[in-house]
């Protein structure tokens, strides 16, 4: 995460994704306006420019909702999204690893063995936050399920968006 002054009454935080599945040499970045969870907050998106005014994620949303890998957005003139106008049918399952935790460190390990496993694309934010895609005919009833226990003893939380 990153923080620079706005205009507005609160300061900007991005966040920023540290390996993005999509990177690529001409990726072009936009945010997401995170303000309705928590005032002056947006988070990076990588981009693949379409055409002037449309773009294809190449990232794995952390916190926006309802913009999935390979969507199609468009953004308003300070380069926020605007509007979804096309679905990928991709879904992004999301965890939350919680930071003082105990067993945090060995989740984070088991976690990323299962994704590994399941050769899903996935991505880390400060190796608290998980970002899995799930493409068009991905079950994830493997994962929800390793998911399970940790979630009920109060270790992490998760949902899948889509």
């Amino acid at each position: 995460m990153r923080s620079r002054s706005g205009s507005g009454r609160h300061p900007i935080t991005i966040i920023t994704h540290e390996d993005p599945i999509g990177r690529g040499p001409a990726n072009y970045m936009i945010h997401a306006d995170l303000s309705d969870r928590q005032d002056g907050w947006r988070e990076q998106l990588w981009t693949r420019q379409l055409t002037q005014d449309r773009f294809e994620v190449t990232c794995l949303p952390f916190f926006i909702y309802g913009i999935c890998y390979l969507d199609v957005v468009t953004i308003d003139s300070n380069h926020l999204v605007a509007s979804v106008v096309q679905k990928s049918g991709h879904r992004t399952l999301r965890v939350a690893l919680v930071a003082d935790h105990q067993d945090r460190d060995q989740l984070h390990e088991l976690l990323h063995g299962k994704v590994v496993e399941a050769a899903l694309p996935h991505e880390w934010l400060q190796g608290t936050y998980l970002s899995v895609d799930l493409p068009p005919g991905t079950d994830p009833a493997a994962l929800a399920e390793a998911l399970k226990a940790p979630a009920q003893a109060g270790a992490l939380h998760w949902e899948i968006d889509s």
